[in-house]
């Protein structure tokens, strides 16, 4: 037969009631601060999670935000200039790697500058140098942030999420908001100061944000490979490489990085010298010809990117194989398409859905390249044109 045992009352002291009634205030306090809108009207973390339509990924009262600045390495060296779109994606997927390491919600900038030396029209087989007269594009004209966000939660610094963040974040005080500068992810991940803050407002270096991931020569250590922000292009980006690919049908392609990389200068001696000794011969018709024979056998259609100002630079290709460029679609590109890094993105899309893939320099063991010159040379020597001065 069960039996039913007698309650005990624990005696409550003095000090365990002090207790209680403290953690009562502390929690009536912080309940204040997220329901009160301060009586200026505006809209508080509870109003904005509770009243808005969630169609895109849900953000709770829970989460935590990292910060690094407005625009992509800035503050710092290139604040006053502006990188090419492959530095930026370098940085942001740096601070993208820091959010994933601290299981924070990435404020990313609402924009992206754009390199003026990198928003030529007409490429490749352009007959003029004309320009999208444009300083910088919205940030989801080039990714699709929700998409993003499966991996790393991401909101934009234009949202009203970041700017409930803000008013909350202030209201807070020292338990919302904090300015940090030469910590490593590692220390904001082992303090449980930081670890329980509404907002870090991340200083990274001044060189370049991507300085903060200098430790991925380690590849243990690399969380996001580079492959990550071109496979997150816009979706109506995404859909112009796919109407391209599906008019390419079984292609190959090659990445010829020339213009930009090509560049020289006189020693004390007055003798030439460059970067990548080998690049401009390395990318030449009848040396890229010999280069991808063996991998691309002759009447294959083979797309071509490129920052080669020359028209009809890539004409002797076309005795070989069935040349294209973006050009050939401009039915397709034109209509999305409003500065260069956008076609960037379709294009390393379209490369990447390639069955044979050429680029430039290597990135990787398995890649096939055009050139054996390094990607990244801090020494400048005299150019190689043939293949008798490599001997030499």
């Amino acid at each position: 037969m069960a039996t039913m045992s007698k309650t005990h009352r624990v005696k409550t002291t003095h000090g365990s009631k002090r207790l209680v009634l403290l953690s009562i205030l502390a929690l009536a306090a912080l309940l204040f601060l997220l329901f009160s809108s301060g009586g200026s009207g505006r809209k508080t973390l509870v109003d904005y999670f509770s009243r808005s339509s969630r169609v895109k990924r849900q953000h709770s009262l829970w989460d935590k935000y990292l910060y690094w600045g407005d625009r992509v390495d800035c503050p710092g060296k290139n604040c006053e200039s502006c990188a090419g779109l492959g530095h930026q994606e370098s940085s942001l997927r740096c601070a993208l790697e820091e959010a994933m390491f601290l299981n924070r919600t990435f404020v990313m900038p609402s924009r992206m500058c754009i390199n003026p030396i990198h928003n030529k029209k007409s490429v490749v087989n352009g007959s003029d140098n004309e320009s999208w007269e444009v300083s910088s594009c919205a940030m989801e004209s080039l990714y699709d942030v929700d998409l993003i966000s499966e991996k790393i939660p991401v909101i934009l610094d234009d949202s009203e999420t970041w700017h409930i963040v803000l008013s909350t974040g202030m209201k807070l005080k020292e338990r919302g908001i904090a300015h940090v500068s030469g910590v490593s992810r590692c220390e904001l991940n082992d303090s449980s100061h930081y670890a329980n803050l509404l907002l870090i407002n991340r200083t990274a270096s001044p060189l370049a944000w991507f300085v903060e991931c200098k430790d991925r020569i380690n590849r243990r250590n690399v969380m996001l490979p580079y492959s990550f922000l071109p496979s997150m292009a816009a979706p109506r980006l995404r859909n112009a490489a796919e109407k391209i690919k599906a008019q390419l049908g079984d292609y190959d392609a090659i990445h010829v990085r020339r213009g930009d990389k090509l560049k020289t200068r006189k020693d004390r001696f007055r003798v030439e010298r460059t970067q990548f000794p080998h690049l401009d011969r390395d990318t030449r018709p009848e040396f890229i010809m010999r280069r991808i024979q063996k991998q691309i056998p002759p009447g294959r259609t083979l797309y071509i990117g490129s920052n080669e100002r020359t028209p009809g630079f890539f004409s002797p290709l076309a005795a070989r194989y069935k040349v294209v460029y973006s050009s050939n679609f401009s039915e397709i590109l034109d209509p999305v398409i409003e500065n260069n890094y956008q076609l960037f993105m379709v294009e390393r899309l379209i490369m990447m859905g390639a069955k044979t893939f050429f680029k430039t320099f290597r990135e990787y063991e398995t890649d096939l390249t055009l050139t054996d010159d390094p990607k990244k040379n801090k020494n400048w020597e005299i150019p190689v044109y043939t293949m008798d001065q490599d001997k030499n």
